[in-house]
């Protein structure tokens, strides 16, 4: 009765990988809201939600060349598998939806568009804008 008991704790320890894998592939990703809806959501979850978080995909912004680079890195460094014909429709999603944006502040603007100050003798600031 004992080595029962021991063959089934065994048995137990051994599959509990297997049983939480067979449950997380059932379960929906909950962070899959992270990325934007578009054409190759689904491919791109499935790929990169396998090693990291979804939301580490969207907090990144790269151009089609960019992303490329980031995969070889990904496959040189840290075992990557080979994307093969899947390669093309991720970078076209993550080229579409994750592409670089410009923020920060507007131009500088031009100098005949600048307001000029003009001081007085007495002190007195008066701004006009140039014609």
């Amino acid at each position: 009765m004992q080595w029962r008991f021991s063959v089934i704790l065994v048995l137990g320890l051994l599959l509990q990988p297997v049983i939480a894998q067979a449950r997380t592939e059932a379960e929906p990703r909950s962070d899959l809201n992270a990325l934007k809806l578009g054409e190759g959501r689904s491919l791109v979850a499935a790929q990169c939600g396998l090693c990291h978080s979804l939301t580490l995909v969207a907090q990144n912004r790269a151009d089609r060349q960019g992303w490329l680079d980031l995969i070889r890195w990904m496959q040189n460094k840290h075992g990557l598998w080979a994307l093969g014909e899947l390669e093309a429709p991720i970078l076209d999603y993550l080229e579409t939806h994750y592409a670089p944006t410009v923020s920060g502040r507007r131009r500088p603007l031009a100098e005949h568009l600048l307001p000029v100050e003009r001081i007085s003798a007495k002190g007195e600031s008066t701004i006009f804008i140039r014609n």
